[in-house]
């Protein structure tokens, strides 16, 4: 996006006055942030960063204790045999399109 503030889209507006569609915008479809100061936006982006970091250690702690390691604050969970990585083998050739999957030859392959 040549210009422009990462992460805020341009309205809908135009679109929806001609066409009736889509009914809200990408960014802030409510209009929470209207009437934040800046000071209240930068927390909120804070908060959102934090809780999105979170969010990628919970399931890397899940991938983890699926593998047997041990996690601190993790439930016991039962253990996967596949490959987390790639979870699709020949094993699997009973699943649908796995075999179509398995035999297509992409250029990075």
């Amino acid at each position: 996006m040549r210009g422009g503030k990462p992460g805020v889209y341009p309205s809908f507006a135009p679109i929806r006055d001609a066409l009736g569609q889509p009914p809200l915008d990408l960014f802030d479809p409510f209009n929470f942030s209207k009437n934040k100061t800046p000071e209240q936006k930068e927390k909120g982006l804070l908060v959102e960063l934090n809780n999105g970091r979170l969010a990628m250690l919970g399931i890397i702690g899940y991938v983890s204790a699926s593998k047997g390691l041990i996690v601190p604050f993790q439930p016991a969970l039962p253990q996967y045999a596949g490959e987390v990585m790639a979870p699709f083998s020949s094993v699997n050739s009973d699943l649908p399109y796995v075999t179509d999957m398995l035999s297509s030859k992409l250029p990075w392959m």
